[in-house]
């Protein structure tokens, strides 16, 4: 065995051994979830930092001579086990490697409080072998097998113990689910056009109509998996009920992780584009981070309002990997790794804040950064991260693909022609994130604390750490990420970078960091005895702990705007849920059909004469 072999195997085969011991003794559970998710990361990170190499390795080999049913069987299946490792695949299985030991120490205290979370570890140790499966796998059949694997680990990995969180699961299983199927039908489509499922060996037209469905049937199980518009509904209800590391995990690493990495290997390798479909990629994307951070700014449960942005950053790189030049794809990639790292921090800083207080909407929280100042500061940097403010890692991505778009404009065709819209678009989608981060930050850490919240104190330091080494990850992909990060985690993806702007990242850090030590000399120096604090004088009345501004209030303002409050109010009744409306469709075509069912022989006779006579048409036309 060779190690593409272990990182996949070992997983699975723990996994399945954790299902065997009581969860009575869930920490030993936990102990071999942490020893398990470590060694895949060490045999990730020896995979990764070895000669970026293209090879094919056959996952099974004979195991005995002398049973030659055996040894046909095994040799019949090896040319579906066909494992591809390249410099983009071992990128992904690198961090999958990272964020299963990160989730699975956060979870040490998380999950140990909570008994309703059965085969919690067992299901992540699945999750990691079938995500690096899905990572390395060269043959399609290997490929969608441990794609709709991860779907079933997805669903179990939500709590079901109300209506709520059941509906939640249900969703996520049947649109999940349903994306699969099409993606079988696609690569039944791919087969039948040359009779090969190797994606190394894979370069399909588009500008056929038996490419266009292939590639439609794949593009919308990527889609679906990364959370892109209209097949992303299942992301907010998700992380609204899921629990926090389950949703750090999924929704926001791992889900977009390999559903990013399959649109990538889609578009720049397996398919060739007509310039049609590279307009209707763009215009997903970019729909994609208008519509998702409009629906986070009207939120008040803040864990609903990461599940709407985790679908907007998707829109980013739907954008630069659609774009298809080398800043595009670079951008696009950079920006999965860095959405991965401040999403699932945001996460995590959300599961801190309601293990402490047990509150999950904006408006009944506040002043908590005294209390729990190491969560406020990481959760800061990855609100200002995701946000795109500089220096942090989040700006750096957003920046190659900003530069991807006006590099994009320069060739011709109509997509090309439309770059100061999709550029326009993104930008607007990164001040609209910023501003409704205010309202996640102000709205948890700053304000007045309520006196119920006297006691909340900082997590346990094993889900702060976590936390810290996300944070100083997103600070230290942003200060470093144009001379050491993007070459060396890129470089061998797509190229050296050819930036058509000017941008030093460390240079501009080193500015913002004086500029911080030069404003705090300054206030210092303003003999600070000057100042004091007092209560407002309100009607003679000292009510100053009794008042404060509820932040949700002024976002309210967004809903009722007479251009939104429209599109907001039909989003409420599920209007633009794809989901909702399939069900609305079936349950329709469903109360036509039970009207055939009236217990009559003769209208039952009559359906059967019809229906035979359509099947007696169409195979005569066949």
């Amino acid at each position: 065995m060779t190690i593409p072999d272990y990182i996949i195997l070992i997983p699975i085969v723990a996994g399945i051994v954790l299902f065997l011991i009581p969860e009575k003794i869930r920490p030993l559970k936990a102990a071999v979830a942490l020893t398990i998710s470590g060694i895949v990361l060490y045999f990730s990170g020896i995979l990764f930092f070895s000669q970026p190499v293209v090879e094919d390795i056959g996952l099974l080999t004979p195991v005995s001579e002398n049973a030659s049913w055996l040894t046909n069987l095994i040799s019949s299946l090896n040319k579906y086990l066909i494992l591809r490792i390249d410099s983009l695949s071992k990128l992904i299985v690198l961090f999958i490697g990272f964020f299963s030991f990160i989730i699975v120490l956060y979870s040490l205290i998380y999950i140990k409080k909570e008994k309703k979370y059965l085969n919690y570890y067992a299901y992540i140790l699945l999750t990691l072998g079938a995500s690096n499966g899905v990572a390395l796998a060269d043959n399609l059949i290997l490929f969608v097998t441990l794609w709709g694997f991860l779907g079933l680990t997805l669903y179990k990995l939500i709590k079901s113990d109300n209506e709520e969180s059941s509906a939640a699961a249900m969703k996520t299983l049947i649109l999940i689910g349903g994306a699969d199927a099409l993606m079988i039908f696609g690569i039944g489509v791919i087969w039948k056009i040359n009779a090969n499922l190797n994606i190394s060996e894979l370069k399909i037209l588009t500008s056929t109509p038996l490419g266009l469905i292939a590639f439609l049937s794949l593009l919308t199980g990527s889609f679906t998996k990364a959370g892109a518009f209209p097949f992303h509904t299942w992301i907010p209800d998700y992380t609204k009920n899921a629990p926090a590391s389950s949703s750090a995990y999924l929704p926001a690493s791992l889900d977009k992780l390999i559903g990013i990495y399959f649109l990538a290997r889609l578009c720049n390798e397996m398919f060739i584009l007509t310039q049609w479909l590279t307009l209707v990629i763009i215009i997903i994307g970019v729909s994609t981070i208008i519509i998702g951070v409009m629906m986070a700014l009207i939120q008040h449960n803040y864990k609903k309002l990461l599940g709407y942005h985790a679908v907007s950053q998707v829109g980013y790189m739907v954008t630069g990997l659609g774009l298809g030049s080398m800043l595009g794809i670079i951008g696009g990639l950079f920006h999965m790794i860095n959405n991965a790292l401040y999403k699932s921090g945001l996460f995590l800083t959300a599961g801190n804040v309601n293990e402490q207080t047990g509150k999950d909407k904006l408006e009944d929280l506040g002043g908590l950064s005294g209390s729990m100042p190491i969560t406020f500061i990481a959760g800061l940097i990855f609100a200002l991260s995701i946000s795109g403010v500089p220096p942090f890692n989040g700006f750096a991505s957003k920046w190659i693909i900003y530069q991807g778009i006006i590099e994009f404009g320069r060739e011709a065709g109509l997509a090309n022609s439309l770059w100061i819209v999709w550029l326009t678009l993104a930008v607007i989608g990164s001040a609209l994130t910023l501003a409704s981060f205010i309202k996640f930050i102000s709205g948890i850490f700053l304000g007045r604390r309520k006196p119920e919240f006297s006691k909340v104190k900082e997590s346990n330091v094993l889900m702060v750490i976590p936390l810290i080494v996300i944070a100083l990850l997103c600070v230290g992909f942003g200060v470093f990420a144009t001379k050491q990060v993007v070459p060396y985690l890129f470089g061998s993806i797509a190229g050296e970078a050819a930036y058509i702007g000017s941008w030093n990242s460390s240079l501009v850090s080193l500015l913002v960091i004086v500029s911080i030590i030069l404003g705090m000399i300054i206030y210092a120096l303003g003999n600070l005895k000057n100042f004091r604090r007092d209560n407002s004088f309100i009607g003679g009345e000292k009510i100053q702990e009794l008042t404060g501004f509820n932040v949700t209030e002024f976002y309210n303002t967004i809903s009722d705007f007479a251009l939104f409050s429209f599109f907001f109010q039909r989003a409420k009744k599920r209007w633009f849920d794809i989901y909702n409306v399939s069900r609305e469709v079936v349950v329709w075509f469903n109360s036509l059909l039970s009207k055939a069912h009236n217990g009559i022989l003769l209208r039952y006779t009559t359906w059967m004469i019809i229906g035979l006579i359509i099947m007696l048409i169409f195979f005569n036309l066949i």
